[in-house]
């Protein structure tokens, strides 16, 4: 029960974190994505994601933060990304796509990441939740 109320304050924390840059980043109700990622000291990373002209070149909101925590060398304990489509539209929590998943796994199968859900709740899941027959996992 301890872990999940910790679950349930550190998700609160991200989240307004996220809606805060996504608004200081892209203005009130516009478009755009933002992902934070809480490391094991307790410190947050926050990227977004890059806009392209070529689909082919883009680059998810998790990307920098995921880089950033490889640079200073620390472990990923959460995930979350939040996103607005279209201005004027309400935000989304999106679960990390297949490849994001692939490089938070380099941090741990417990890596929680937030999940897209109905209601926009923070609901954190490990990754091996996400991927209970994870490819390189040979149990």
């Amino acid at each position: 029960m301890k872990d999940k109320n910790i679950d349930i304050n550190i998700g609160k924390e991200m989240f307004n974190k996220a809606l805060d840059f996504l608004n200081y980043r892209y203005g009130e109700n516009k478009a755009g994505g933002v992902a934070v990622l809480r490391i094991e000291t307790g410190d947050y990373l926050i990227s977004v994601w890059d806009e392209e002209k070529n689909d082919s070149a883009y680059l998810c909101a998790e990307t920098g933060a995921i880089c950033e925590a490889h640079k200073l060398n620390k472990k990923v304990t959460h995930s979350l990304c939040v996103c607005r489509q279209k201005d004027d539209t309400p935000y989304e929590i999106l679960s990390p796509c297949g490849i994001c998943q692939e490089r938070l796994f380099y941090f741990g199968k417990g890596v929680k990441c937030a999940i897209s859900t109905k209601d926009n709740s923070v609901v954190f899941k490990t990754l091996e939740e996400l991927q209970p027959y994870y490819w390189l996992d040979k149990k």
